[in-house]
């Protein structure tokens, strides 16, 4: 098991960790959270897929959500570039690959069976909404019951205010470098602050891209 107390804060610097080899030749991982050693386990990790390489074909019960952070990740039913988040609902099924390569963000098995909708966003066709401070916009993901999903775009020089996470919250930095009063996250950091957690995040001068879940770590919790 790996960073399964959701009454934890979890840090982990993906830069400074090892990536293993999946049963797929040309696919890797960095695993940021696991149930198990299986292949079945409760994950979020960093998935890379080398130039033409393939996962066999699976189905995934209780879900999978993904970004697409670099190169164009692909499967029958089209291809996804940087900056593409999808949801495949449980049980659905697809067999992954990667013409150029890519790298992604993949969250598996976390999913409720009801929220059943596959979502595709290009998030680089999309418009962003004001943020609540000046210096944020934020772009929606999904949602459902209490679980939010959204980018949000920080500018250089940024502060925001103190606040509760209500659920918890999960953040992991696409670009930029990310602060608050406990440390700094670099490009590619996932930060999970458990509920009722608070804290004051702010940028500095390279600002930062997040992807951000809130709320959906209670239910984690009364599990």
């Amino acid at each position: 098991m790996l960073n399964q107390n959701y009454n934890e804060k979890v840090v982990m610097h993906s830069s400074c960790l090892e990536s293993i080899s999946s049963p797929c030749s040309g696919v890797k991982r960095t695993l940021l959270e696991r149930s198990e050693d299986s292949e079945y386990a409760v994950s979020t990790t960093l998935v890379e897929f080398k130039a033409d390489s393939f996962f066999d074909e699976h189905i995934h019960d209780y879900g999978e959500e993904l970004f697409v952070l670099e190169g164009t990740f692909s499967d029958e039913s089209g291809d996804y570039t940087a900056g593409t988040y999808i949801r495949n609902p449980h049980n659905s099924r697809h067999k992954p690959f990667s013409r150029e390569g890519c790298k992604l963000f993949v969250k598996l098995r976390q999913f409720d069976k009801s929220d059943s909708k596959r979502v595709i966003v290009n998030t680089e066709n999309k418009t962003w909404l004001p943020g609540l401070v000046k210096g944020l916009e934020v772009l929606p993901l999904h949602n459902f019951e209490h679980e939010n999903t959204a980018l949000v775009k920080w500018d250089a020089n940024t502060q925001f205010n103190l606040h509760r996470h209500y659920g918890g919250e999960e953040i992991f930095v696409i670009e930029g470098t990310f602060y608050d009063e406990h440390g700094s996250y670099p490009k590619y950091t996932w930060i999970r602050s458990p509920h009722m957690s608070q804290h004051a995040p702010y940028t500095l001068n390279d600002g930062a891209v997040i992807f951000v879940k809130t709320g959906h770590l209670l239910k984690k919790i009364n599990e």
